[in-house]
């Protein structure tokens, strides 16, 4: 299984980015899928959440400005970023974890963004 992930890049404060991850070797429809990043210095966070059964969840951070999403048919997961904030930056990675086994997890390698103030 691998995860692409694309669509980073840099922005201006109150700008917008969408970021794609696709999947290949499998299935997204099986799994619970995220977006996580990790900004210069900090710990990797959890930043939305679309699950098998297709809800979602958000860290408080972000919540009212991005909106994440899921083409199962596309095997592909986005996150749609809009107002951002210079705090946004960091490198995202998509993460997949297989509905019925924690143990069956894969990462991304990232995708950097960069928001300018």
């Amino acid at each position: 299984v691998q995860l692409q992930a694309s669509g980073g890049g840099y922005v201006q404060a109150g700008g917008s980015l969408r970021l794609s991850c696709v999947a290949y070797g499998t299935t997204f429809s099986s799994y619970h899928t995220a977006w996580y990043r990790q900004a210069p210095g900090k710990r990797r966070e959890l930043v939305a959440r679309f699950s098998s059964g297709g809800s979602t969840n958000y860290a408080d951070s972000v919540k009212g400005r991005f909106v994440i999403s899921r083409d199962n048919a596309d095997n592909t997961v986005y996150l749609q970023m809009s107002s951002l904030k210079p705090e946004d930056t960091g490198i995202y990675f998509c993460h997949a974890e297989y509905y019925r086994n924690k143990g069956y997890n894969y990462w991304g390698r990232g995708t950097l963004v960069t928001v300018s103030s």
